[in-house]
């Protein structure tokens, strides 16, 4: 592949392990976090699931670019009570 740096070539063509994009809370309602993980366990109330950790990292940029109240209905559409979702990973 031409005038592509090897490091670049590397990464578009090795596949790496899987990640989750997830949305921690304090409570209901209040301050929003978006990350990346390969690890769930934490204070948990929206998470999506991918197989390549790229795709993760990709959703949780655009999803941090979204205007807050959309970031609410994802989390409501997912988990209406704001329940902590640990167990739910867990099983």
């Amino acid at each position: 592949m031409a005038g592509l740096v090897p490091a670049i070539h590397v990464l578009q063509t090795s596949r790496m392990a899987g990640g989750y994009v997830y949305i921690l809370t304090n409570r209901p309602n209040d301050i929003l976090y978006v990350g990346v993980t390969y690890d769930l366990l934490k204070r948990l109330v929206y998470f999506e699931q991918f197989d390549d950790i790229r795709d993760a990292i990709q959703r949780e940029h655009n999803i941090k670019h979204w205007p807050r109240a959309w970031n609410f209905q994802k989390i409501v559409a997912m988990n209406p009570d704001w329940n902590d979702l640990y167990d739910e990973i867990t099983k």
